[in-house]
């Protein structure tokens, strides 16, 4: 634990330092998109069956990027929160996502490689449950949050790549509300709030246009625990495909893989648990803008 915290402490002083030479704006680019996505099915006497629904999704994506002589720093927000209602049943949640990434690097003597610190806080806005049941919540805002600490090497051999690698780095698991730290939730100890490890992280970015007006990008981080079962590596993966339609509407396909050995998953409402990889899929048709 002493050593996670002289690695933050280090990180921390090491950008802050840096962080001085970024104070002229003109070397700032900031860049995002804001979109609404929505679905609705209605029937009437429809012999063929169906339920009513109605669902909605709001995204909001915003980079800052400060470029100037040796030095590189990238800022990305990610937000995302959705609702669904079919028939008569409840309002439900469809999709929740709050995500802050930080990289600041400084160009080694090496072509395309530079000394780089990544931070990544990760959480969710809304309570979460295993539905239908909605008395029990699995999850909630800052329970869990993560937060990833670390410093490296970054590989750029062009706009559209990037592969961080640093064999030291530290992840920490927050439960801060108290029913589901009692429960021991997440990986963190019953009655804990909070949960430490330190490995070695492998963080890759690709972006590349498919055809005309359809974007992919896709992130894969993984994260090994050096004391404590370093084979089962943490796994987090995004892909996005952005169409655009004209110059407000557009068409997005999102999906988030994740898998961490620590985490049990509610499996019935019966208390049964298991380790099970996570899937999240997203498709919608909505309104969106650049700017």
């Amino acid at each position: 634990m002493k050593t996670i915290k002289t690695l933050v402490l280090l990180i921390f002083v090491f950008s802050g330092v840096i962080a001085q030479e970024v104070q002229d704006t003109s070397y700032w680019k900031v860049t995002g998109q804001a979109t609404v996505n929505f679905s609705q099915v209605s029937f009437s006497n429809w012999i063929g069956g169906g339920k009513n629904s109605v669902s909605g999704v709001g995204l909001f994506d915003m980079n800052a990027i400060y470029e100037k002589e040796k030095i590189q720093w990238n800022n990305t927000l990610k937000t995302g929160y959705g609702l669904l209602k079919e028939g008569d049943g409840q309002v439900v949640k469809s999709d929740d996502k709050l995500e802050l990434n930080s990289k600041l690097g400084v160009q080694m003597k090496r072509e395309h490689w530079l000394y780089s610190t990544f931070a990544n806080f990760l959480t969710q806005f809304a309570d979460g449950y295993k539905y239908p049941n909605t008395t029990d919540k699995i999850s909630t805002l800052f329970a869990p949050a993560y937060l990833t600490i670390a410093t490296g090497f970054d590989y750029q051999p062009s706009e559209n790549f990037s592969l961080f690698l640093t064999p030291v780095s530290g992840k920490f698991t927050f439960v801060t509300d108290e029913e589901l730290s009692a429960a021991g939730a997440f990986g963190v100890e019953p009655g804990k709030k909070a949960r430490a490890e330190m490995g070695a992280t492998v963080k890759s970015e690709f972006k590349t246009p498919v055809v005309k007006n359809v974007d992919l990008s896709t992130t894969l981080s993984l994260f090994s625990n050096y004391f404590n079962n370093p084979q089962n590596i943490d796994v987090n993966w995004d892909v996005a495909l952005n169409m655009k339609i004209n110059e407000f509407l557009s068409a997005n396909l999102l999906t988030n893989m994740v898998y961490d050995h620590d985490i049990l998953i509610p499996l019935d409402d019966e208390g049964n648990t298991g380790r099970r990889v996570q899937l999240k899929q997203l498709f919608g048709v909505g309104l969106s803008y650049k700017f």
